[in-house]
């Protein structure tokens, strides 16, 4: 019997959580050695799980299936081209968090780590659950360390944004639970079985307003998550207050659970009213694209700008979903790890200034760079990687993207252009006024450059920008099969719909193969 390795991924850094509880918290570097080994020991596995996965096969692989609690609620774990690199998104960039937090949380150490841990697992089950409670379980599990990182540890309006964040996304989860249990009595009575499994789900046959409810349900909770105008209130309060390593993890992975939402369930679940929202979908990105980027042309905080450019770049993913095409869909694929990459490298950034100058003004800034040339040189590739210069990982996302949006709607495409220009002109005016404007306070002359943990964290980051700049096919290869299947799927099912039978019926198709068999009500 082979082992378990989807569950060790996700589990692995929950039991370094777990052992974290019984060392002193007066032992900092006892505690971060722990939590370290542990996060690395997930991202070992999830590259081992890279390397074995076959890009070839559309259909959930790994996968791990045992009975829970009945009624169609198992515990389902599996990994396929949609969900593969958030996984490994995820495992890379948590080590990165943890070491980079060693010099900037000073109080509470220990708990922060914990909760950092147990962020982890939560975020790593969302994209790897089959079945639909799971998912629910690990995408709320998900949110209750981050409202402590934020309401613990951040800042002096720490309450206001983490409440803020909790109401706001709650609200979308509730809705969706109800949709959860909707689906299941659905299925339950069509089929003579109960199965929450999502590829049981897929070949279910709703009626067109069942579908517009269930997507509005479903729709909001991801939408609040991604989060798409005019749902992004919560995300520049929760950034700016965050700690640095709670606002990588939020920028770089929650808001993508929204976007994965979407792609696992909204769409393919009810694809007539897909047909209907979209052009509504489209609309809300290109105004989120629009107002996050000017937004941010207009902010004094970095993190503040930082926050609204993830209001810019979310809104072109949300765009290249909304147009459906495997083209786009591998583009958004792609660029929810890119943004992820340079987003949370620029809050690195950002922490690393805000933990010399302990200000994130930008007029407090300039001639940063005579000070700290190797901060400012990688500062500039993450600024670069984030408008999409060719070379870089953002350039080969966003032109897929593009290209998957100009085959749907012209339009659209031209009004997206505005994301480049956009973030052009709000990301090399903060970099040229920080790092090369004239030195207008004193502490800036006291500034020293990166130090070697310091490096340990950005340095992984920008190879990683450059192999996918310059390699983009190493990716694209493993994501292509799914993304084309999930592209026949939807459209298959918006032009008529697919009788529900026996899932075994179904074992022929590469996507839901292996699915198992549903329960008896």
């Amino acid at each position: 019997m082979s082992a378990p390795q989807l569950s060790l991924i996700t589990f692995l850094p929950l039991g370094g959580a777990v052992l974290l509880m019984f060392i002193p918290k007066e032992e900092r570097r006892r505690l971060l050695v722990t939590a370290l080994c542990f996060s690395l020991a997930a991202l070992v596995l999830t590259v081992v799980l890279a390397v074995r996965f076959d890009g070839a096969e559309a259909g959930p692989q790994f996968v791990e299936d045992s009975s829970w609690l009945g009624f169609g609620i198992r515990y389902q774990l599996g990994v396929d081209g949609l969900s593969l690199f958030m996984v490994c998104l995820t495992a890379f960039l948590v080590p990165l968090v943890l070491l980079a937090s060693w010099m900037s949380i000073k109080d509470r150490f220990k708990e922060y780590l914990l909760f950092m841990l147990v962020l982890e697992t939560g975020m790593i089950g969302v994209f790897l659950s089959l079945n639909l409670f799971l998912f629910y379980v690990f995408w709320e599990a998900a949110l209750i360390p981050m409202y402590f990182l934020i309401g613990i540890f951040g800042g002096k309006r720490r309450i206001y944004a983490t409440t803020k964040f909790v109401l706001y996304t709650m609200a979308g989860s509730l809705l969706m639970l109800v949709g959860i249990f909707v689906l299941q009595a659905a299925f339950a009575r069509a089929a003579g079985t109960y199965s929450l499994n999502v590829f049981d789900l897929y070949r279910l046959s709703l009626s067109h307003g069942t579908q517009a409810w269930l997507f509005l349900a479903f729709g909001l909770a991801f939408a609040i998550k991604v989060p798409l105008f005019p749902f992004h209130t919560w995300l520049p309060d929760a950034h700016v207050e965050a700690p640095t390593g709670a606002s990588v993890l939020l920028a770089a992975v929650l808001l993508k659970m929204g976007a994965y939402g979407f792609i696992r369930f909204a769409f393919p679940l009810f694809p007539d009213a897909v047909a209907r929202f979209a052009p509504v979908l489209a609309v809300l990105a290109i105004i989120g694209i629009l107002y996050g980027g000017l937004m941010a042309l207009v902010q004094k905080d970095i993190k503040s700008l930082v926050a609204y450019s993830s209001v810019n770049h979310m809104g072109l993913i949300v765009l290249a979903l909304a147009a459906w095409n495997t083209i786009g869909l591998q583009g958004a694929l792609l660029q929810m790890v890119n943004h992820g990459l340079s987003t949370g490298m620029l809050f690195f950034a950002v922490g690393a200034l805000y933990d010399r100058t302990h200000t994130r003004l930008i007029s407090d800034y300039g001639g940063v760079a005579r000070r700290m040339p190797v901060f400012s040189a990688l500062f500039l590739i993450a600024a670069l990687s984030s408008l999409g210069l060719p070379g870089l990982n953002g350039f080969a996302g966003e032109i897929l993207c593009f290209a998957g949006i100009f085959a749907a709607h012209k339009v659209w495409a031209v009004l997206a252009v505005a994301t480049v220009i956009l973030a052009a002109a709000y990301l090399l005016g903060m970099y040229q006024k920080v790092c090369h404007g004239p030195v207008v306070h004193d502490r800036v002359a006291a500034l020293r450059d990166l130090r070697p943990e310091e490096l340990a964290v950005f340095v992984p980051i920008v190879i990683l920008m450059f192999w996918i700049g310059i390699f983009p096919g190493t990716f694209l290869g493993k994501t292509e099969a799914t993304a084309a299947r999930y592209d026949l799927l939807i459209r298959s099912r918006s032009n008529a719909f697919i009788e529900v039978r026996r899932p075994a019926d179904f074992s022929s198709d590469p996507i839901t193969a292996g699915a198992p068999a549903g329960e008896r009500p």
